[in-house]
């Protein structure tokens, strides 16, 4: 036993000495990451009519302001939270991560020598005819031992390659699933405002029905007895009846909008909706995210740095396709017992081993190496492309978010004043009326303009408010 275990021991230290040839050349190109396409500083906004009011900047960068902080609706934060923990393509994406740790687990595992244990046995019969003694002989016989088989040794860094191939898909695995995180935070943000805004737009709908539907009523008394024209009556239900489609349509939105926040959450949301807009002072204080460079978004976001990462596998995979070019060199061995009889298998005597060094170098292969090697190339410079892509959309992104930042304040507030200017002009409109020098259709025109205005204020609150949630997603925020 002690010379069974002598060469078990010889056989490991033939397996760690394997093992130091793992850190053999690379041929991988040396990486080096591509200028950002895009320039030094975001696009300044030009001057618009009117001139466009100023938000103060102040605070930390997005990415390091967590969604709880800048989210301060309760329902939404937990809504959020429900979709970080349900929202079904974030499952995907967590799965994602593990299917590439698996993928990334088996190809490192090449690096290192595989030793199986193997115990069998045998009985062959011999017959005469074939026989040397001219006599059938059966013969029986049991092994046991240990071995390696197959292990390449990476002189040129082909497995070394592949693994940091799978190593660099597997992190950009994991940027994409945060990545998905920032999304599903502003998106469900998003859906919730926008959930919101239909639901006040239906009760201001509603509350103009309601009152049309009473003009309407009066309207018809007073035709009755002949203080009113027919005119008049068709003139208000014609704007009774636009009030009543526009309250439907609205009531058809917000149940469409209810439906798409439940889809993002991932199930029913525990309580009915509530909650109102965020309110002007709130959204200033969304809004008030610094830019900082554009040159600080490739370690912001995600997206990008997932990008990088698949470009850095696609370098590695070069690596690989060169080497195939290299002679590959394995390593089979084996140490062992055999005997005829299984009693006497690890006797003395009955020791047995095997060393079988293997070099295959390629000779012909009908271009199949040098097609690999321009494939990989081809897959580096789309990636390359990708990555430059990405860049290119997440500096777009912010600065369309910093315009809106720069003109929907003032927008918003125009609005407000036409909706201030409509709503005068109707009671201006409706005390001439009742004194007889206005007209039914002046008022009625009056009234039209009011709901349209009304209508347009929150809509314009609305962008308002998606604009700085996409300017804080495109940022990086919403990881934490």
């Amino acid at each position: 036993m002690m010379k069974t275990d002598y060469k078990l021991g010889a056989l490991t230290s033939v397996a760690a000495a394997a093992a130091l040839l793992l850190s053999g050349c690379s041929l991988s190109p040396t990486y080096q990451r591509p200028d950002a396409p895009v320039a030094a500083a975001y696009p300044a906004a030009p001057a618009a009519a009117g001139g466009a009011a100023s938000i103060a900047t102040a605070g930390k960068p997005a990415a390091d302001t967590g969604w709880r902080e800048f989210f301060r609706d309760e329902r939404l934060q937990q809504l959020i939270a429900s979709a970080l923990e349900y929202n079904r393509d974030l499952r995907t994406a967590a799965l994602r991560i593990e299917e590439a740790r698996a993928a990334y687990n088996i190809q490192s595992a090449d690096r290192l020598p595989m030793l199986n244990g193997t115990l069998g046995g045998s009985r062959v019969k011999t017959p005469r005819s074939v026989s040397a003694t001219g006599a059938d002989i059966t013969s029986t016989r049991f092994d046991a031992g240990v071995g390696i088989s197959s292990f390449e040794l990476d002189f040129f860094g082909r497995v070394k390659s592949l693994n940091d191939a799978a190593l660099a898909a597997y992190l950009a695995t994991d940027e994409a699933r945060q990545a998905a995180q920032i999304s599903v935070v502003a998106e469900v943000a998003k859906a919730y405002f926008t959930e919101r805004a239909y639901a006040e737009q239906y009760k201001l709908a509603q509350q103009t029905y309601d009152a049309r539907a009473r003009t309407y009523q009066l309207t018809q008394q007073r035709l009755e007895v002949g203080a009113s024209s027919r005119l008049d009556l068709r003139s208000n239900e014609t704007l009774m009846e636009t009030a009543r489609v526009a309250a439907l349509t609205l009531a058809r939105q917000r149940a469409q909008a209810e439906n798409a926040l439940t889809l993002l959450v991932g199930q029913a949301p525990a309580s009915a909706a509530s909650g109102a807009m965020a309110s002007d002072a709130a959204i200033d204080a969304m809004s008030a995210v610094p830019e900082g460079l554009p040159s600080e978004l490739l370690a912001r976001r995600p997206d990008i740095r997932a990008a990088e990462q698949r470009l850095k596998s696609a370098n590695a995979n070069i690596g690989a396709a060169r080497a195939a070019f290299f002679p590959r060199i394995s390593l089979t061995a084996a140490i062992g017992s055999s005997s005829p009889d299984f009693s006497g298998l690890f006797d003395s005597g009955t020791g047995s081993w095997s060393f079988v060094p293997q070099l295959v170098l390629p000779i012909f292969d009908a271009g199949r190496n040098r097609a690999n090697l321009n494939l990989s190339e081809v897959r580096k410079n789309i990636a390359v492309a990708d990555y430059e892509k990405t860049i290119q959309t997440a500096f777009r992104e912010v600065a369309d978010a910093l315009a809106a930042r720069t003109y929907l304040g003032s927008q918003v507030a125009a609005q407000r004043a036409v909706q201030d200017a409509q709503a005068d002009r109707l009671k201006l409109l409706q005390l001439r009326f009742d004194n007889g020098v206005a007209s039914s259709l002046d008022v009625l025109d009056a009234q039209r303009e009011l709901f349209s205005a009304e209508q347009s204020l929150v809509q314009a609150r609305l962008l308002r408010t998606t604009s700085a949630i996409e300017l804080y997603r495109a940022l990086g925020g919403g990881l934490k």
